[in-house]
């Protein structure tokens, strides 16, 4: 759904995700790719906020 509307769903949501599912870790890293603006980062498997 994120993808579609380009609204973030969160930090603490996504990272949650990332946990729960190797297959969701894919599509999160795309989408994080997708929407730069969001500040969320994937690192070495790591979720991370950044600001730039």
């Amino acid at each position: 759904m994120a993808s579609l509307v380009g609204e973030n769903p969160g930090f603490d949501f996504l990272q949650q995700c990332c946990h729960d599912d190797p297959a969701l870790q894919i599509v999160i890293k795309k989408l994080l790719a997708k929407f730069p603006q969001w500040g969320i980062a994937c690192v070495d498997g790591v979720l991370m906020k950044w600001n730039g």
